[in-house]
């Protein structure tokens, strides 16, 4: 499960749009907890993308979630919105933020 995650991680930067994020400046936290329990850095501006392991102070947005369901609703077997609704995905900071990041890159694995 930890390679999966780590090879989805590292293929963001590839799978990234940079005209859907056209404007955007921002620093994800990306916290997963359970069997490949990680944290992640992903920065997006100047039309760019970067990840990296790690954390950061005063990100702009936090999406805290099971590495399983993560894996499962970058896959398509977990809708986004129902993960939040039910709790599977928490998400702090600059939400709206939230509804554009998954319009920002290739989805599917």
């Amino acid at each position: 499960m930890r390679d999966k995650i780590d090879r989805m991680m590292a293929s963001m930067p590839e799978s990234f749009i940079p005209d859907a994020a056209a404007g955007v400046e921002a620093t994800i936290q990306y916290h997963l907890t359970g069997e490949a329990a990680s944290d992640w850095v992903i920065q997006i501006a100047d039309g760019a993308c970067t990840v990296n392991e790690g954390t950061i102070d005063n990100p702009t947005l936090t999406l805290t979630m099971d590495s399983q369901d993560y894996v499962d609703m970058i896959a398509g077997r977990l809708n986004g919105m129902s993960a939040f609704m039910s709790g599977q995905l928490q998400l702090d900071g600059d939400i709206m933020l939230a509804t554009r990041l998954f319009t920002m890159f290739k989805m599917g694995s």
